[in-house]
């Protein structure tokens, strides 16, 4: 590595007049050389010892910020460098300094990871310097008899996607696991088929009451949108008041890119708590874990250019071969695009690493890289075919480190819905359905139609990391103002893919089809003969709910089978609408899109040609890949129906690989306080108690001598069962913020003495340790993680 950098400081000298290694008079190419090499070991040096004590005292910087400062820091470390050479030769302008360690970064990185993959020894060596690791798992290490489970959503990717790609040779990872005996089994999704209703019933153990991607809320006001902080946190609190306990991930567990908790108290890219800023959030730990090292920046900002320069060639290749469906791909998508496959996908691979080398005993990672892309691109083709790829060397790189963890690992994948494709509804038909509801009630149509927003996750994750960079707030106020009609009497219509939903705000309660009749006589009829449109769900005085379709066809929930108006929609499709039906928040007025089941096509009413959020096609069957230590999901011949079930499915694999871990029941009563001001204003949700593990005093979990990167615990361990008085090791932002919890050691059962509820930094609280043991013992707690990539195609 030394060598190249010199060679990497000649080759530069030669190219940049700014940049010298000379004296004014001239050297020879031995003394140049030699100051070179002198240079480029202070740079190394420096890089080692001063950058992550930089970066440790930066990690409040918003993460965008401090990802654009690490090239700054980089510079002036070369600077001293090179004014530490021997008699001055080293010389360089502040710009071209920040330039020349931008170049050594990367050919370092390059060269390391290169070395890394040709050589096992010194990417084993590499990946345990970086998490302070001093030895290998060995076959008699006590963790092998509790591995741990991470489990990876890999977004929107269908069963069918996943089958093909498996056979056309695009995921070879995948392939080699369904050889070795992994299940592939598909589920079906609730009628919202999106992240935030599978997520949600997936972490959570309840989706109950989430109609849609967005829905209005009479009862207050609310415009509730899934990838919205404030709607966010709202949506967990409210699940774990309806389950009494706090999610999957309650037991040493780590969410990562998610939307919702799950739970754990080590959050990275998490909405649920984005929020929340202050100096303990700890979803900064992600960003920190990986912008510890200098190179990450260097490499994901050209990663970064690389895939807007790959999209806007690939929107550029659609324009001009006229393909079809289309949508418009320009104005700021490249960079979203770029942000959910590159900067989300390498912290969260590399959280995902780290979380294994701490072996920690769950892990729920979300990539959502395919899941944007398939929006725009559709869900099949040769874009989302090169996202597969890079996502399969995910997958492969995260299970070369699980050999290497402490433990063992069963690494699960899943999706939480697939994409359908097809044109837009106003592509087709030229109109929104905003503007068809507006026509059926007799209002006004606007001439220019307003842009009907996306429900694209990373769009508002990009957005919402932009606002943290320039310090403004996450405020949600004009946005749900923009949204809402401008008068309490017209309609609020909003889209969920192919999914609308319409509500009347100034009648409190959910209006009846004889009411809209007489409000609006045409409105009904209108949408329910619209060949655009494949049902209608309307409450009925006379009959409860009814179900209207385009031929007149009009049968009572109660008596709904999946033959009838729905038949085309495939099984499960009454199940699903008769349990929306008695949300208390669904719709007014519920519109499924139409659905050819040759073509598999849908009309999104929104502007996507790749789409999920209601019936009909692959949007409502994900899969499930297991390996075979795990027992089956489901018995022969049964299926797996819902994101409630599938959360049921991954608790007990959970009870399979390490005893019960987390508690059904809450031990103690922890009040979930009401949220009566706005959704901006709610934190996140109480959760209730979870088991500590175990913490023994040798650099794992928590020990007295704190995690492998220095941090001191809080408390020393009490006893082989009990649970310790508190303390983590590991980074200084999982550290609880008020007292710990004051537990005596205690035996296989019953609370321990002095228990009290604690409350960390996020605002969640944790009860007393509950149930026989918890889990296992000594698993070790994550430094910074400095991974390397996942390398990126050129376009």
């Amino acid at each position: 590595m030394w060598a190249v950098s010199t060679l990497t400081l000649l080759l530069l000298a030669g190219l940049l007049p700014a940049f010298q290694l000379q004296a004014p008079d001239g050297d020879s190419l031995t003394r140049t050389a030699i100051t070179a090499a002198w240079a480029a070991g202070a740079f190394g040096l420096l890089g080692a010892l001063v950058w992550p004590l930089l970066v440790r005292a930066l990690l409040l910087v918003p993460a965008l910020v401090l990802g654009l400062l690490g090239f700054f820091i980089n510079g002036s470390l070369l600077l001293v460098a090179l004014w530490v050479t021997p008699d001055g030769r080293g010389a360089a302008d502040p710009e071209t300094a920040v330039v020349v360690a931008a170049v050594m970064s990367a050919v370092a990185s390059a060269t390391s990871t290169a070395l890394a993959v040709r050589d096992d020894d010194a990417y084993r060596r590499r990946l345990y310097r970086l998490t302070g690791r001093t030895r290998a798992r060995a076959p008699g290490d006590p963790a092998d008899a509790a591995p741990g489970t991470v489990f990876l959503q890999l977004d929107g990717v269908g069963h069918r996607v996943l089958r093909d790609a498996v056979a056309d040779g695009l995921m070879p990872t995948v392939a080699t696991w369904l050889e070795a005996g992994h299940r592939l089994t598909p589920w079906r999704t609730d009628w919202s088929s999106q992240t935030g209703a599978s997520q949600l019933g997936i972490l959570h153990g309840s989706n109950e009451d989430v109609p849609a991607f967005r829905w209005y809320e009479k009862d207050t006001g609310r415009l509730m949108v899934s990838n919205r902080p404030a709607s966010a946190v709202e949506l967990q609190r409210r699940a774990v008041r309806r389950t009494g306990d706090g999610g999957l991930l309650t037991f040493d567990g780590a969410s990562r890119g998610n939307l919702f908790s799950g739970g754990a108290e080590q959050v990275a890219l998490v909405l649920s708590v984005a929020a929340r800023r202050g100096r303990r959030n700890r979803s900064r730990a992600g960003y920190f874990a990986y912008f510890s090292d200098p190179a990450n920046a260097v490499r994901t900002a050209g990663s970064f250019v690389t895939e807007c320069v790959r999209e806007v060639c690939q929107s550029t290749r659609a324009r001009l071969r006229r393909e079809t469906p289309r949508t418009p791909r320009g104005g700021t998508y490249p960079f979203v695009r770029a942000f959910a496959t590159v900067v989300e996908r390498d912290v969260v691979v590399a959280a995902v690493m780290g979380d294994m080398l701490a072996g920690r005993t769950a892990v729920y990672a979300d990539l959502v890289a395919y899941d944007e892309v398939a929006h725009h691109s559709g869900p099949h083709g040769r874009d989302t075919d090169q996202v597969l790829r890079r996502l399969d060397r995910a997958i492969a790189l995260i299970a070369d480190v699980a050999g290497h963890a402490p433990r063992p690992y069963r690494i699960v994948l899943l999706s939480d819905h697939g994409q359908s494709p097809g044109e837009t509804f106003e592509a087709v038909y030229g109109l929104t359905l905003k503007d068809l509801v507006r026509a059926g009630c007799g209002l006004p149509v606007p001439r220019r139609v307003r842009r009907t927003p996306s429900g694209s996750e990373a769009r508002d994750a990009a957005r919402d990391a932009l606002r943290s960079a320039l310090h403004r707030p996450l405020d949600e106020g004009d946005e749900t103002a923009r949204e809402l009609p401008a008068k309490p009497s017209e309609p609020v219509v909003l889209a969920s893919g192919n999914l609308g939903l319409v509500s009347f705000p100034d009648v409190p309660h959910r209006m009846t089809r004889e009411e809209i009749d007489r409000r609006h006589p045409a409105l009904l009829r209108t949408l329910a003969h619209h060949p655009g449109v494949g049902f209608v769900l309307v409450a009925s005085a006379e009959h409860g709910s009814v179900v209207l379709a385009g031929d007149g066809t009009e049968v009572p929930v109660a008596e709904l089978t999946d033959d009838g108006p729905l038949a085309v929609y495939g099984p499960g499709a009454a199940r699903a609408v008769r349990r929306t039906d008695g949300f208390p928040h669904v719709a007014d007025i519920m519109v499924n899109s139409m659905y050819d089941p040759e073509t598999g096509a849908v009309h999104a009413f929104e502007e996507q040609i790749g789409s999920h959020g209601g019936l009909g096609g692959e949007q409502s069957e994900p899969f499930l890949l297991s390996p075979p230590e795990l027992s089956p999901p489901v018995g022969e011949g049964e299926e797996l129906v819902g994101a409630e079930q599938i959360h049921r499915v991954l608790r007990r694999w959970l009870r399979e690989s390490s005893g019960p871990q987390v508690p059904v029941e809450l031990p103690v009563p922890v009040e979930l306080p009401e949220v009566t001001g706005p959704p901006e204003a709610a934190g996140p949700p109480p959760l209730p108690s979870r088991p500590e593990p175990h913490r023994p005093a040798d650099g794992r979990t928590g020990a007295p001598e704190g995690g492998p990167d220095g941090a001191p615990g809080d408390g020393a361990a009490d006893g082989p069962v009990g649970a310790p008085a508190g303390g983590s090791g590991g980074d200084p932002t999982d550290t609880p913020t008020d007292a710990p919890v004051n537990g005596a050691a205690r035996g296989s059962g019953g609370p321990p003495a002095d228990a009290t509820v604690r409350g960390y930094a996020d605002g969640t609280a944790r009860g007393p340790a509950d149930g026989p043991l918890g889990g296992p013992a000594g698993a070790p707690v994550a430094g910074p993680l400095h991974g390397p990539p996942v390398r990126d195609e050129k376009c």
